[in-house]
């Protein structure tokens, strides 16, 4: 691809060794994330006194899989971790722009939570942000953080917004089930201040995938009795279901109503779920009367989804090719989740575009891959 065509709107990028232990306080550093190698020579995150996941786990693309993922860096694609490699890779792909994400501290920022420790949870927050904020300036035109919280301190998560949106970040990150945390649930004007922010700052919220509580998923009796990868594939496919219901309760919990102007991005959860998500909430919202005790919610639950809400595909056929008008073509953004397992990568890329994308006009292809994207995220041109 010669021409830059794509701004994709979910990438990870595969945390250095020295990320906390060279940015913390002195004091904590020796509680904070690190990196430690086993006696087979994988190397691991650890959080706390945990093994949380294998360094190459979260960077296969083009140098293994799930199954199979590299042992350590050495492995992995550089453009995981090296700014100057991800931009020649998104050069050969024709990517003008990546947004980022975090794989470490979890798709919610919940990981730190293992911690138990106020003060170093919220340094684990402001060094990663720091740091993505640095890697980024590699082309801060190109490369766009989003800003992970420490949602579990609501005036700390807000002054953390407003720090790093004066950085350039382009986004918040923020868990779709706080109330799986012992937090309250989305509706509740606690998180309010966090919306007005959002608002403020003209950042929208992600709800990736994985960001809610995630434990028992992966239960030692399923992969007995599945096998490991079927286990794996069948957990995956619960995350993209997860994110169905996080609308869902998005949809009704008033915060839309309460917020016009805020945005929010389901984000790695695919589309094709999202028309009977639709179909369905509307049809139980007129047929039980829900404007009877809540007059707020002046709008149907797909108005409010097509006015503030945006979902994300990738790997997807069908849905391109059948649900695009279902869904909203100005709703609709595209991703590769590179370099992570399910990622598109390297011809991939171009492959599913076209064969998921051929019977699309080529202004409703352009919104897909481009447009939308470049408005939500006040995305640069790029030069003439």
């Amino acid at each position: 691809m010669n021409a830059y065509t794509i701004i994709d709107v979910d990438t990870h990028v595969t945390e250095v060794p020295d990320l906390w232990t060279e940015r913390l306080p002195s004091r904590l550093r020796d509680a904070g994330p690190r990196v430690e190698t086993d006696k087979k020579g994988r190397q691991w995150w650890v959080i706390g006194d945990q093994r949380t996941v294998p360094v190459g786990m979260t960077a296969t693309a083009g140098s293994g899989d799930m199954k199979d993922p590299p042992h350590g860096y050495d492995g992995m694609h550089r453009g995981a971790f090296d700014a100057q490699a991800r931009l020649k890779y998104m050069d050969e792909m024709g990517i003008w722009a990546m947004i980022l994400y975090p794989n470490v501290g979890g798709f919610g920022a919940q990981e730190f939570l293992r911690l138990d420790d106020s003060e170093l949870m919220l340094a684990c927050v402001s060094a990663y942000n720091d740091w993505q904020t640095e890697w980024a300036s590699a082309d801060s035109s190109r490369l766009l953080p989003v800003t992970s919280i420490p949602f579990w301190d609501i005036e700390a998560a807000v002054i953390e917004i407003q720090r790093c949106a004066a950085m350039g970040h382009k986004g918040i990150l923020f868990t779709g089930e706080p109330q799986s945390y012992g937090q309250p649930i989305l509706g509740d004007p606690h998180w309010d201040p966090l919306w007005s922010v959002a608002v403020d700052c003209n950042l929208p919220v992600s709800f990736h995938i994985g960001s809610g509580n995630m434990e028992g998923g992966l239960s030692r009796e399923k992969m007995k009795t599945y096998g490991r990868m079927a286990t794996f594939a069948e957990f995956s496919v619960k995350l993209f279901m997860n994110n169905g219901s996080q609308l869902c309760d998005l949809l009704m919990s008033g915060v839309l109503a309460r917020f016009p102007q805020i945005k929010f991005v389901s984000v790695e959860s695919g589309i094709g779920w999202v028309p009977f998500v639709l179909e369905a909430l509307d049809y139980q919202f007129l047929g039980n009367r829900v404007r009877d005790e809540r007059p707020d919610l002046e709008l149907l639950p797909s108005e409010y989804f097509a006015r503030n809400v945006y979902a994300c595909y990738w790997f997807e056929q069908i849905a391109p090719r059948r649900l695009l008008d279902s869904v909203g073509i100005d709703n609709i953004l595209f991703e590769t989740d590179f370099p992570h397992p399910t990622s598109l990568y390297g011809d991939k890329v171009k492959a599913r575009i076209d064969a998921g994308l051929s019977e699309c006009g080529a202004e409703a292809k352009k919104k897909i891959l481009w447009e939308n994207a470049q408005k939500l995220y006040g995305v640069e041109d790029p030069p003439t």
